[in-house]
Formats: structure tokens, sequence, C-alpha cells
């Protein structure tokens, strides 16, 4: 089965769907900045200041199969001037049921084609130590910078995570 992905403009947002994508991230245990179980208002609020940034720069990229969204990733260029050439790679979410099949590889080369359409030549990203998706990066050439140690609240205790931080050098 094919997976289309597009970029999503502010009048295209489809909020509710947005919302239940990141509940099951959040709620299956992703370390994306939020801890289970995730207060449907706090999705909200947060998906409406992503719809707010989509204006200044902000890019999101939605993956639909048989129309259904599926997956999520978002591109933010750097504004300083001095960082205009990089951006960082933020959330990218697929749901659990389409794991493991291509989507958040397909998100990652999607997001690296626009940010070379935006003249940017090195990416950063995050993810939690020991998650699958360090070994996604891995495997899609980003090189791993270091770890910082107890960087976020682990999802189901009270203890601290460390997360690793990727850099890829595109275009060059």
């Amino acid at each position: 089965m094919s997976v289309e992905v597009r970029q999503v403009e502010r009048g295209a947002f489809d909020e509710k769907a947005l919302v239940e994508l990141l509940r099951d991230a959040v709620d299956s245990g992703a370390s994306v900045g939020f801890l289970a179980p995730l207060p449907t208002a706090v999705a909200v609020d947060y998906w409406h200041s992503v719809r707010d940034e989509l204006d200044a720069g902000r890019v999101l990229f939605c993956a639909y199969r048989d129309a259904r969204l599926v997956g999520t990733v978002q591109l933010a260029p750097a504004g300083k001037p001095n960082a205009r050439h990089r951006a960082e790679v933020q959330k990218l979410l697929v749901l659990q049921t389409h794991r493991g099949q291509g989507i958040g590889k397909d998100l990652m080369r999607t997001v690296e084609a626009k940010a070379l359409q935006l003249g940017r030549s090195l990416l950063v990203l995050d993810t939690r130590q020991g998650d699958p998706a360090e070994t996604l990066y891995a495997r899609l050439g980003y090189v791993k910078a270091g770890v910082i140690p107890d960087y976020a609240r682990a999802p189901a205790s009270d203890g601290l995570d460390p997360t690793v931080i990727f850099y890829k050098r595109i275009g060059l």
C-alpha cells in the first residue's frame, strides 16, 4: 500500500486527526515533549501553535494512506542570520499500527528535500536514546553528535532519560 506525503498549509489543517496522532504517539511512550495521558486540550493547544507557526516558516508534512493521516514530521528552519543554512527536524510521528512500513523514512526523505529547496544544508534533530527512531536516523545517514544525560522525563516513571543529538549534511 502506498503512502502519500504532502505539505499541509494552514487552511488544510486537520486538527482532529493531528490530535489523535499525537495522542497515539504519547500514549505509546514516545518522547516528544509530552507525558501520557495527554489531555486533549493540551494536544489541541500544541497543534494550534504549530498551525500559527506555518505562516512564519515552519513546514508541516503529513502522510496519508487511504485518505487517513498515518504520520507527520515538521521542519523548523533557523531564522537567525548566522543560521540560515540549517533547520531542525521535529516531531516525526507515525501511528503505532503503521510503524515499520517505511512511513517514517518517506517523511524524512520528504523533509530533507524541502530543506534543500529552502537552501538548508544542515539538519539537526534529537531522540530519546534507545528508541527505534535512533536506529532509523542512523540508517538514513544522520550522524550522532552526542548524548545528553537526564534530558527528558521518562514517560512511565519519575526517572530521566538521555537524548541523542543527530545531524546530517545534505546537498553537499
